[in-house]
């Protein structure tokens, strides 16, 4: 009966975002933030601890700025996705200014496959619509289904609406495998705390446990691994440059491969974050070891 109540208003809030219009909905996200940061502080604490430790010399005063502002950029965000079912496809494409989404469809002629990585930064959903539809080639987008069964098929849904597939993590390695073998884009978030077994790597000055998985296809299928990171402006809308992740000069064993690529990415990412701290999702417990 929760997940049955949540989803109602879930569904009710997008309905009120159709209403009030896109752009009106993203100004008055800062009602959002102020509630969730102020109210109703979900995870505060969490957010405050992550940016302390991550930014040592930054003052009280700016920490909380930043974590207020990450607040506002979540609920921009999650503005943003409950605006896609009224979207329409040139609205949806429009949506990401990537200077070079053609290197995509390069890669992907070359017949590899593609291992395409994003990460919670910006609006993570809309740069997997946005830029499939600017080359017309369907990524395959690997997700992780959330605590609420009603809300995971909305967003399966949402995820699909154009040309786009899914992959649910956690079920089919297999799938994703075989998408990479077939000569398809598979995209991920990548930037998820890893599993206790996994590796550890410095992550913002601490240890941080790290998904190897990106890492572990691209050695064994000689696919290429793109990162692509949407960063938002002023305007609300988003800007984007897709990178090939060097796979030159790795060592010679696998292990030692799969190692460096994963510090590779780990890096690309922490030259986002240390740029634009407050468009990073501080909310998860990224450090748990």
């Amino acid at each position: 009966m929760q997940n049955l109540i949540e989803y109602i208003f879930f569904i009710l809030f997008s309905f009120l975002v159709r209403v009030a219009g896109l752009n009106f909905s993203r100004k008055g996200s800062v009602i959002l933030a102020l509630v969730f940061f102020y109210l109703i502080p979900i995870r505060k604490k969490t957010v405050i601890e992550n940016l302390s430790l991550s930014f040592p010399d930054f003052s009280r005063q700016k920490i909380n700025k930043i974590a207020f502002i990450c607040y506002r950029s979540f609920a921009i965000t999650l503005i943003e996705i409950l605006a896609i079912p009224w979207l329409s496809k040139n609205e949806m494409e429009k949506m990401i200014q990537c200077e070079n989404a053609h290197f995509i469809k390069e890669k992907h002629d070359e017949g590899k496959g593609v291992i395409l990585l994003s990460a919670h930064f910006g609006n993570w959903e809309y740069i997997a619509l946005s830029v499939s539809l600017q080359i017309g080639i369907p990524f395959y987008v690997v997700i992780k289904p959330q605590r609420n069964p009603y809300v995971t098929r909305w967003l399966e849904e949402v995820r699909t609406k154009w040309i786009n597939k899914v992959i649910q993590s956690g079920i089919s390695i297999r799938q994703v495998y075989k998408e990479i073998l077939n000569k398809n884009i598979v995209a991920m978030v990548a930037d998820q705390r890893g599993p206790s077994d996994g590796l550890k790597l410095d992550f913002m000055g601490r240890q941080a446990l790290f998904f190897t998985g990106p890492a572990v296809l691209a050695v064994k299928t000689g696919a290429p691994v793109l990162y692509g990171i949407p960063v938002r402006q002023k305007d609300y809308s988003y800007r984007a440059k897709i990178v090939e992740i060097s796979k030159e000069n790795l060592p010679e064993d696998e292990k030692g491969k799969v190692t460096e690529i994963t510090i590779r990415l780990k890096e690309h990412l922490e030259g986002f974050i240390r740029e634009f701290p407050e468009q990073w999702f501080w909310m998860h417990k990224r450090w748990k070891c």
